[in-house]
């Protein structure tokens, strides 16, 4: 299905092994940054060029879901999604670690182009379908992460209440849920495939 994409919400920390994996502390409020619209590209088996040059490019697989209607107060998850797909939060991770040091925002490593693809959307009649099945990436034949919404630290519909009572949310927004454990580098040449359960939903090669 179509989804006209307007703002990019990313979570960041939300899987307790991925923050230790990376030294980072477990958040006890959702963290969100955004990606420009200009980010999202369509996985669709094609050649994904990605920035050289600047260090380590890590992959970030997580579950996407897009928003239907505008948020009203009160309103739930399954009232306000109607989509959800894969995708992959690339990170500069040099660039990113160089930011934190700093203390400045992280746009340069999150926000490039082509930062954000994402497989084609998928109708969510409720959030009960996302806890049917894992999400997985496999790098050259290779597992190398597996997530699901169970084991989030914040849930989808905190995640949608907490962005849009402190940002705002409307139909065409899009919100990139975190990555599990097994984020790591990429290099050209490199083939990737996402697959919710065993349905292959997207691919794509490193130029």
């Amino acid at each position: 299905m179509n989804v006209e994409i307007r703002n990019v919400y990313c979570v960041g920390r939300n899987y307790k092994l991925h923050a230790e994996e990376l030294g980072n502390d477990v958040p006890t409020e959702p963290m969100i940054f955004l990606k420009p619209s200009h980010a999202v590209v369509p996985l669709d088996g094609a050649t994904l060029e990605l920035p050289q040059g600047k260090g380590d490019i890590h992959f970030e697989t997580e579950l996407v879901v897009a928003v239907g209607r505008n948020y009203e107060p009160g309103m739930t998850a399954d009232a306000c999604l109607n989509a959800f797909a894969l995708g992959i939060d690339f990170t500069l991770r040099d660039v990113q670690s160089m930011l934190k040091k700093k203390g400045h925002p992280w746009t340069a490593a999150k926000g490039f182009k082509s930062s954000a693809p994402v497989t084609p959307f998928l109708p969510l009649e409720s959030l009960n379908i996302l806890g049917q099945q894992d999400f997985s990436l496999f790098k050259n034949g290779q597992e190398v992460q597996r997530g699901h919404v169970k084991d989030m630290i914040f849930s989808i519909q905190h995640i949608v209440e907490y962005i849009a009572t402190q940002y705002g949310l409307g139909e065409g927004d899009i919100i990139f849920t975190g990555t599990p454990a097994g984020v790591g580098p990429t290099a050209s040449g490199d083939h990737f495939e996402l697959y919710w359960g065993s349905d292959r939903q997207g691919s794509f090669t490193i130029g």
